[in-house]
């Protein structure tokens, strides 16, 4: 059970995933060093957004894995059209506020202007899909509740062929299409997203698993209630990400650039986490509901042991072949220089954090995500003391350990929140 929803979940998360890769990818080979830079500084509030939609994913999947867990599949779909409405609203209130603040938010982090330029540029365009985005988080929450990983993977597998082959076409100008640069990175990133989310939305209707008709909006506040915490927690982790960015930019351009590269490779772990994370969620939901707590307990231990069979292989990569990886997206070689750096520092990291997001999600599908979010929220937010202390003592590396550090200790502090088994009190 644990590998059939974890690894159609793993193969989702690196679709999402891969969406902001092609884009780095492709923008780092077809334009260059700085244009990669702008959009690895652009895609910190792009993850604030997601990290938002998140918020609707996770408290829907709580909440409706609960009702199918218990037999009740109506209540289930009514929730689920209940928080698609509300991811598409909140969609529309975070990308108006993205167009808003864009100007404000490269200020904040203090890159340099060719990068500010072109990094306004992709996050003006990336946010006008802002509400299609959000409303596919909930879409594929309302499968998974279900026990359905399938189906928004193979939306999203569609959905990443296509801008595998759109990204380079927008963006360099191929043929008929025209050459719109980073704009054209960040317009097919939207426009498969928004693709899939409607197509999604055609089939949760014919399963049944969404009454547009009589949406249970008495859920949403328990759906807002769960989400909100590691929701606010990834808000919180992108934000420190923009305030990192003022201390790497006294590094030069190829230190924001490298750094946007190790933050992307090192979510190629993240992702498998992630995956096993959600598995984790709905299934501790689903026999939580069933009243079979024995069952929840040993499905996370499962998913613990085989997602770390994932993170230390990718812990490997990191220190045995940094430079081919960084390679990927570059040829310059201060940027290689420094993302080498940053992979070899926040290698173990991927270790902390298999521990840290599978116990957050098995902790999420049971309802208690506060105390855990505040002890999160409060180990995140060190990093911007922390970096600022270990940059000026020994460089660029103390904001690569600043970030390392942190997350193993999240790991270590999840384990002791699961093993206390407060969860267990918890009623959804």
């Amino acid at each position: 059970m644990v590998l059939r929803l974890a690894v159609p979940a793993v193969a989702m998360m690196a679709c999402h995933f891969s969406f902001n890769l092609i884009d780095s990818i492709w923008v780092g080979r077809l334009i260059g060093p700085v244009a990669l830079a702008a959009v690895s500084t652009s895609g910190f509030y792009v993850w604030v957004a997601l990290s938002l939609g998140e918020m609707v994913e996770i408290g829907l999947i709580a909440v409706a894995a609960r009702r199918h867990g218990e037999g009740d599949r109506e209540r289930a779909a009514r929730a689920a059209a209940a928080a698609v409405a509300y991811a598409l609203i909140a969609g529309l209130v975070v990308s108006i506020i993205g167009l808003l603040i864009a100007d404000d938010l490269f200020r904040l982090m203090t890159v340099p202007p060719e990068v500010a330029k072109l990094g306004h540029v992709y996050l003006t365009t990336w946010v006008l899909g802002g509400p299609l985005v959000f409303g596919f988080f909930a879409i594929e929450a309302t499968f998974r509740a279900a026990g359905d990983t399938r189906t928004p993977f193979m939306m999203l597998a569609a959905s990443v062929c296509v801008s595998i082959v759109l990204d380079p076409l927008l963006i360099a100008g191929v043929g008929p299409f025209p050459r719109l640069g980073v704009e054209g990175a960040a317009l097919a990133s939207v426009m498969v997203r928004g693709g899939g989310f409607l197509v999604g939305l055609v089939i949760a209707l014919r399963r049944g698993l969404l009454r547009i008709a009589d949406p249970d909006w008495r859920a949403l506040p328990t759906i807002v209630r769960i989400g909100t915490p590691l929701s606010l927690a990834g808000v919180l982790l992108s934000v420190i990400y923009m305030l990192l960015t003022r201390f790497t930019s006294r590094f030069g351009t190829p230190a924001l650039a490298a750094l946007g590269i190790g933050h992307k490779m090192e979510g190629l772990g993240f992702i498998a986490i992630s995956g096993f994370a959600l598995a984790a969620s709905a299934l501790v939901g689903q026999n939580l509901g069933a009243r079979q707590e024995a069952r929840a307990r040993e499905a996370v231990r499962l998913t613990v042991r085989y997602c770390l069979i994932v993170t230390v292989t990718t812990a490997l990569a990191f220190l045995v072949i940094p430079a081919w990886l960084v390679a990927l997206f570059t040829s310059d070689r201060q940027v290689i220089a420094d993302g080498v750096l940053y992979l070899r520092v926040i290698a173990f990291a991927q270790i902390g954090q298999s521990f840290e997001l599978i116990l957050e999600g098995a902790l999420a599908g049971a309802g208690y995500t506060f105390w855990p979010q505040v002890a999160s929220t409060t180990l995140t937010a060190m990093r911007f003391p922390l970096a600022a202390w270990w940059s000026r003592a020994i460089g660029l590396v103390g904001i690569w350990l600043a970030l390392s550090v942190t997350a193993i200790s999240r790991g270590i502090a999840m384990i002791l929140f699961w093993k206390s088994g407060r969860w267990r009190t918890v009623r959804v």
